[in-house]
C-alpha cells in the first residue's frame, strides 16, 4: 500500500461522538416492557451497538416469535425520537473531528443509524464542514458485529482498510473492525469498560473523545500503520 494514498478515521457515532448509549438502552427497555417481554436494563445496555435484528436475537433468542419485531422497532424509534432535539456531543467530540481533518485525515462517520437518526446526530455535532463521508443503515445488509457498514464506509470514502483506524465504544465495534482487519480504538464513554474493549481486541482505549484528542499525536489515529 502506497503511503501517499489518502488516510482517514472511521468513527462510530452513537456512544462514541454523541451521548446516546443510555438513551437507546432506556428506549429498548421500554419498548420491550410495552410488549410484555421485559429484559433487565444491564442486558439491554450490553447489546447496544448491534443492529436491531441482532440486538433482539441477543436479548430474546433467535427462536423467538418475530411477529412483534416491527412493533418493537417502531416503539423504540418513537421513544428515541423524543430526544433528538436534546442530543449532546460527548466531551471533545467536535474538536477531535476538526483536529483529524486539520491533520489531513478524511473524517468518515461509519454509522448504521437510520437516515432520519443520522440527520439528528449531524445536527447535534454541527461539524458538517469537516466530515467527508456519512453512512446509514441503508448502506449495510447486515448490522454490527458484521462489518458491512465499515466496508460501505471504505467504499464511499475511497479509503483503503490499510489506511484507516476505526473509533468505537462497544465490543461490537471492535469485533466488526477486526473482521476487516482495521485497528479499532475503543472509548469507554458508551459504558463499556476498558478491560472489555481491550479484551475484544481494541488497540488502544481512552475515556472519551477529549482524552483521545489530548493524546492524538501519539495515538493510533496518527501513527503510520
Amino acid at each position: 500500500m502506497r503511503t501517499d494514498e489518502p488516510a482517514g478515521v472511521l468513527f462510530d457515532v452513537d456512544g462514541t461522538l454523541v451521548d446516546t448509549t443510555y438513551l437507546h438502552t432506556v428506549c429498548w427497555w421500554e419498548a420491550l416492557r410495552q410488549t410484555d417481554q421485559p429484559v433487565p436494563m444491564a442486558m439491554v445496555h450490553r447489546s447496544i451497538g448491534m443492529g436491531s435484528d441482532k440486538l433482539l436475537d441477543h436479548l430474546l433468542g433467535p427462536e423467538r416469535d418475530r411477529d412483534a419485531d416491527t412493533k418493537l422497532r417502531d416503539a423504540h424509534d418513537t421513544l428515541y425520537a423524543e430526544y433528538w432535539e436534546r442530543l449532546t456531543p460527548l466531551p471533545g467530540a467536535v474538536d477531535l473531528l476538526r483536529a483529524c481533518a486539520e491533520r489531513g485525515l478524511r473524517v468518515v462517520l461509519a454509522t448504521s443509524a437510520s437516515e432520519s437518526e443520522v440527520d439528528a446526530l449531524l445536527r447535534a455535532l454541527g461539524a458538517d464542514d469537516v466530515i467527508d463521508t456519512v453512512t446509514s443503515s441503508a448502506d449495510a445488509k447486515q448490522s454490527k458485529p458484521a462489518p458491512d457498514i465499515l466496508v460501505a464506509a471504505l467504499e464511499q470514502s475511497g479509503l483503503a482498510a490499510e489506511r484507516v483506524v476505526f473509533v468505537g465504544d462497544s465490543v461490537w465495534d471492535v469485533v466488526a473492525a477486526g473482521a476487516v482487519h482495521i485497528p479499532c480504538v475503543g472509548l469507554t464513554c458508551g459504558g463499556t469498560s476498558r478491560g472489555e474493549l481491550a479484551g475484544a481486541g481494541a488497540v488502544a482505549v481512552y475515556d472519551d473523545p477529549a482524552a483521545l484528542l489530548g493524546e492524538l499525536a501519539n495515538s493510533p489515529l496518527t501513527r503510520p500503520r
